[in-house]
């Protein structure tokens, strides 16, 4: 949820060409070949057409460019090429104001002056739009711009002897100058990250459009690349036939599970402290001088961008265990430290991760637990290199204290694919298996995912043994994860093949768990052959946090218990809040339930379609949409308002399991969304017509129309 590891590297570098810029608008260039708005003749020739066809190291880039969202960035689009930038003449100039401001200053920190292209930047490039848009992982064409011409010079960097130092500073100074962040900031996050971002620069063969289409998805187009387009293979076993989808029988058995989800526990959490300080985390004892009172931090956590106090923590988990001393089993889906990803260090995380194991232990000593592996447990954040990567830039650091830590809960033969990929396999009682995936492998703020993407540490392959021995068992299947497969943060590639295994296993897969969104929702799964039938559902859990205008919270679910023919579904799920706002005003907290989905959605059951036919209830009757998007804000008084692009959007996140596929997964509501537009100006024309307006409108009528049929026709 904060700026990422990869991205923020070359966006940093790319502030200084990432403009909608044009030679045509800024002076005559064509003379000029050291203009940075010139297209250089060494440059052109590598990206000459690039995305129609172009040739690119013996590989043909097919494009599918997505059209601007808004006339402000299709003026701005419209006006800038990145195939076209001057990536010599642009290093030269920032060489030379880096040169000037070591001999003048000899430091990078300050207000100094920027070349005059780069002055004029602002004009052409919202940053702030485009920070914030990596952040969300909402993107526009605008980011896309901002990528391809940051990775451009970050490659021209690297291509042309640049130093790592060399390239530290030039984004150091960027990132500054522009006030992308803090000074701190800035140089925390590109010292962290400039080593392993330099590595994957220097091995890497694609161009800026290739990689800009794969880390950001559709929005930045689509280039055909082998590297990155691949299928797992199936056993040739015919798919079961899928039964008719039943409720569970009446007064069953149940068992009752807990799901924690984005604890993100912050040791330096401060009560008073600054709460909106102009960083990624705030509500420390050095996030700056308090401007008023309203700005202090609250004792039990804040609605701005504040992680979770001890206490808070101490005290959801002293509820939980006074109130639901009856679970069966935990669900835990990652994400243990703080946003503070500029100021990290590996041990610092796994400090981070033994203390929070060491807290369930001392909470739940006899209860078992599940855990699923975040994206914020690396250092640097969303550093998760497959197996094949070894010694400094591995992973094994993580992967085998994680084994240690998990050895807890899970059973010894769980070792060696947690040591090989943080995943595993474990039968939880008979008929019943629980399959814990890394979702990072997904992940596209993974940059070690652009060396090779191709079904790292062969986990979707494993995955799909798994299945398959578990539906010849007759076993029944939860799956558990971080990041989920239809979010935007879950490349396309990784995530179509993760759906297309959901659909053959719909029998045996009876229940999907993740977090990472922070808010509280789920997503569907459709027929990959009939999009009208709904298969599977993933849970989407709510996260302890309050980062960002949140209050915490956590879910129990209610799941079919051991009996014949039992399913695993689930039946029924709770959200559980503790109000911020009343906590930090009255001093004492409160945890309540905020509500039963099925208790407040009236629905039968929780069948995948029951869920489905929410959605089309949400689509039809806004008062059910404000009901669910209140429990997704977790009755957050700090909570958005949501109008209708904003509704429409998040429609289609519930209908979306599978990622960057959105004209397919929502193309039912962009269909009512229009239809509900005609009927609006129907109702509204037919509104204003009443009996007094037709004694009028008749005479008239008869006048007019007439004289229009003569104005038509003759």
């Amino acid at each position: 949820m904060t700026l990422t590891s990869w991205f923020i590297l070359s966006l940093l570098v790319a502030a200084v060409s990432g403009s909608p810029l044009s030679p045509s608008l800024t002076h005559d260039a064509a003379d000029d070949p050291l203009d940075p708005l010139y297209a250089h003749v060494e440059d052109q020739d590598a990206s000459k057409d690039l995305g129609v066809g172009a040739e690119e190291g013996g590989r043909t880039g097919v494009l599918d460019m997505p059209e601007p969202t808004t006339e402000e960035e299709k003026d701005k689009v419209e006006r800038f090429d990145p195939s076209r930038l001057n990536y010599t003449a642009l290093r030269l100039e920032l060489d030379a104001e880096l040169e000037r401001v070591n001999k003048r200053e000899g430091k990078l920190i300050g207000e100094s002056r920027l070349p005059s292209f780069l002055s004029n930047l602002g004009k052409f490039l919202d940053f702030e739009m485009v920070v914030k848009e990596i952040e969300t992982s909402i993107m526009s064409t605008m980011s896309c711009n901002a990528c391809k011409a940051g990775v451009g010079l970050l490659q021209h960097y690297v291509q042309n002897g640049k130093t790592k130092e060399d390239i530290i500073r030039a984004a150091s100074k960027l990132c500054t100058s522009f006030k992308i962040e803090t000074p701190r900031v800035c140089f925390g996050v590109i010292h962290l990250m400039a080593d392993e971002v330099v590595y994957v620069i220097e091995n890497l063969a694609m161009s800026p459009d290739e990689i800009c289409g794969f880390v950001i998805g559709d929005i930045c187009g689509t280039p055909y690349n082998p590297y990155h387009e691949w299928r797992v293979a199936f056993p040739p076993v015919q798919k079961p036939p899928v039964p008719r989808p039943e409720p569970p029988p009446e007064g069953m058995p149940t068992f009752k599970v807990l799901h924690l989800s984005d604890t993100h526990f912050d040791p330096e959490y401060q009560e008073g402290s600054n709460a909106d300080c102009n960083e990624p985390l705030c509500c420390r004892a050095n996030s700056g001088v308090v401007r008023s009172p309203d700005k202090r931090a609250g004792y039990w956590g804040d609605y701005r961008k504040c992680d979770t106090p001890a206490r808070t923590i101490q005290s959801m988990l002293e509820n939980i265990a006074y109130l639901h001393p009856d679970i069966d089993y935990i669900i835990w889906t990652g994400d243990l430290p703080p946003h503070d990803i500029w100021n990290q260090t590996r041990e610092s995380n796994l400090n981070i991760l033994r203390s929070t194991v060491q807290q369930l232990i001392n909470y739940f000593p006899y209860v078992p637990i599940f855990p699923a592996l975040g994206n914020h447990e690396a250092a640097p954040v969303n550093s998760f290199p497959p197996p094949f990567i070894v010694g400094d830039y591995g992973v094994s650091w993580l992967y085998d204290e994680l084994d240690r830590q998990w050895q807890h809960w899970l059973p010894q033969d769980t070792s060696p694919t947690v040591r090989k990929g943080a995943f595993y396999s474990v039968l939880v009682r008979p008929g019943f298996r629980i399959i814990s995936l890394n979702m990072n492998y997904c992940n596209n703020k993974n940059w070690w995912l652009l060396l090779n993407s191709t079904d790292p540490a062969q986990e979707l392959q494993w995955f799909i043994y798994e299945l398959q021995g578990a539906e010849m068992r007759g076993e029944k299947v939860h799956v558990l994860g971080h990041i989920p497969p239809g979010h935007h943060d879950c490349l396309k590639v990784w995530s179509h093949n993760y759906y297309s295994i959901i659909n053959r296993f719909e029998s045996t897969i009876t229940a999907q768990f993740f977090g990472h969104t922070h808010f509280d929702e789920f997503e569907l799964f459709y027929d990959e052959y009939d999009r009208h039938r709904v298969t599977n559902i993933a849970y989407i859990g709510p996260s302890v946090t309050s980062y960002y205008k949140l209050n915490p919270g956590y879910r129990i679910y209610t799941v079919e218990g051991d009996y014949e023919g039992s399913r695993k579904l689930v039946t029924d799920h709770e959200t559980w809040v503790m109000n911020l706002n009343e906590a930090n005003r009255d001093g004492h907290v409160r945890w309540y339930q905020l509500y039963s989905a099925q208790r407040a959605y009236n629905m039968r059951n929780l069948l995948p379609q029951e869920w489905n036919h929410l959605v089309h209830k949400m689509m039809i009757d806004d008062d059910v949409f404000q009901k669910y998007l209140r429990y997704y804000w977790k009755n957050s008084v700090a909570r958005e308002e949501c109008h209708a692009e904003c509704k429409k959007r998040m429609l289609c996140d519930l209908k979306s399991g599978r990622s960057n596929d959105r004209k397919v997964t929502c193309a039912k509501i962009e269909a009512h969304e229009k239809l509900q537009e005609r009927n609006d100006w129907t109702n509204w024309i037919f509104s204003g017509i009443t009996v007094t307006s037709l004694v009028v409108a008749v005479p008239v009528a008869a006048i007019a129309i007439p004289k229009l049929l003569f104005f038509f026709f003759y």
